[in-house]
């Protein structure tokens, strides 16, 4: 009697139906030409997912790049099914839900189907008119660099304009903080290519009488670079708002770390900025004058925290540094008369 019960209750008992797995997008970037600092939030939801399940994300600019690096191609699902991380731009998206162990490439010309340990697949255009207005280069000391049209969080939230930045008659790089239609835009200019170690020399005509509100900076940045501090070697010249202080700094990042920065006073006059960047050591040294061998200014080394070469490229910027207690009293132009690598 009591087997047959068992059997009854069995027979009446009525298996909930499984979820189907599904990825829906809540936040979706705009349309636009691809570029390593063209970058915008995405978001989403997930559901019927198992535990250990997690998203991979792509970006359509030619072929599906894996976002947002490729040393980080997981994005995590909170406890409430949702999603989110900041990519790069391009002119469609594509969200994945993967079981765990699954390893995405880098790189495809098309979306893989269901199957082999992909569970759900979502895909969408971007948002808004298409930006493929390809970015603005120019041509100084001999090399490419791209010129910066998008925001970035240096100093705080800064836009860009690219008409803040140009080479003139003399081959002379401009670049200028200006204040363009109630806002305040910043410019920087992005080496096309890598370098690796060797000798990094940037000439600046006089910036002493600096606004406490505005930083020049000259450094190796590698986008991808996120577990080695992006490879980051700083010259920065300002003052961060304060003008009681030195004007000018060398840092290896990270720069919360007190051994790592070093603070001198840049005077007047053109001055010759550089750092010697070698396997576990970078030397850095400023100059009077236009070229390498002037009257020293000051120098530090550095030999704890030197990154090894990467996907770094050199960049220059001028902008507001957004953490100053007043804003520039005026727009802010800064000459940098050239730039010299030696390997």
């Amino acid at each position: 009697m009591l087997a047959l019960s068992c059997m009854l209750v069995t027979s009446c008992r009525r298996e909930v139906p499984r979820e189907v797995p599904s990825i829906h997008f809540t936040a979706i970037p705009p349309a636009a030409a691809g570029g390593s600092d063209r970058v915008a939030p995405i978001a989403g939801r997930a559901t019927g997912l198992r535990a250990g399940q997690r998203i991979v994300i792509y970006t359509k600019a030619g072929v599906w790049w894996i976002q947002p690096l490729t040393s980080q191609p997981f994005t995590t699902v909170g406890p409430d099914s949702t999603w989110q991380n900041t990519i790069h731009l391009g002119l469609e998206y594509a969200a994945l839900l993967v079981d765990e162990g699954y390893q995405p490439a880098n790189t495809r010309d098309a979306l893989p189907p269901l199957g082999g340990g992909v569970v759900a697949i979502a895909s969408v255009k971007g948002t808004g008119i298409v930006l493929t207005r390809p970015p603005k280069v120019l041509t100084f000391s001999g090399y490419e660099w791209d010129v910066r049209d998008i925001p970035s969080d240096r100093g705080g939230p800064n836009e860009y304009d690219p008409d803040n930045a140009w080479t003139d008659a003399e081959g002379l790089l401009h670049l200028m903080l200006a204040r363009r239609e109630d806002r305040w835009t910043s410019a920087e200019v992005i080496l096309k290519r890598g370098l690796g170690h060797g000798t990094y020399n940037f000439t600046v005509r006089d910036v002493s009488g600096l606004d406490p509100a505005a930083a020049v900076g000259l450094l190796t940045w590698d986008t991808e670079g996120v577990e080695h501090n992006h490879r980051e070697l700083d010259v920065e010249i300002s003052r961060w708002g304060d003008p009681r202080i030195p004007n000018a700094q060398y840092v290896v990042q990270p720069f919360y770390v007190p051994a790592n920065v070093a603070r001198f006073t840049a005077p007047a006059g053109t001055l010759t900025y550089s750092f010697r960047w070698e396997p576990g050591r970078v030397v850095f040294r400023t100059v009077r004058g236009a070229r390498p061998g002037g009257p020293e200014v000051a120098t530090h080394e550095f030999t704890s925290g030197v990154p090894t070469p990467g996907g770094e490229r050199v960049r220059m910027n001028l902008y507001y540094f957004r953490y100053a207690s007043a804003p520039p009293l005026k727009n802010v132009e800064v000459v940098i008369e050239r730039f010299l690598y030696v390997p």
